[in-house]
């Protein structure tokens, strides 16, 4: 069993449960995580919008999540693990490293947003690739 990459699975695991939270909570939530006024005032209006984006986001982390504890040897093998982990980790790694350049961005969300999320997000990614770069061997 890789331990980095349990760690790594059991953070888009929190992730998913977050977004999922958000659906749950609503407007408040959204507000709170950043998502934007747009988001936050469509959820407050029962729009389907956010619960559906929302709803993606957590089937794509639950997916990520299931790749790293399938890697660590913790679950089955699932299909392209190779693959699958270096462009979740290659994902990770981007999105950390652009949101830093979109601080100053009008797309509705705000500096503090892009500067969490994008420490989380390279955080995120440095675990995936020093679990990967572990257990790279024998995936």
């Amino acid at each position: 069993m890789n331990i980095v990459l349990i760690v790594a699975g059991t953070l888009s695991a929190v992730a998913a449960i977050l977004h999922l939270g958000c659906i749950y909570f609503g407007a408040s939530w959204y507000r709170f995580f950043g998502a934007g006024e747009q988001m936050a005032l469509l959820s407050e209006q029962g729009s389907i919008q956010p619960t559906l984006i929302t709803s993606g986001i957590v089937l794509v982390l639950s997916i990520w999540s299931m790749y790293a504890f399938s890697a660590a040897g913790l679950i089955f093998k699932l299909p392209l693990i190779r693959l699958a982990l270096i462009l979740i980790t290659l994902i990770y790694l981007a999105r950390g490293v652009v949101g830093f350049f979109l601080i100053n961005s009008p797309m509705g969300r705000s500096p503090e947003f892009w500067v969490w999320s994008s420490v989380i997000c390279l955080s995120f990614g440095i675990v995936h690739l020093i679990g990967l770069k572990q257990q790279w061997a024998s995936l």
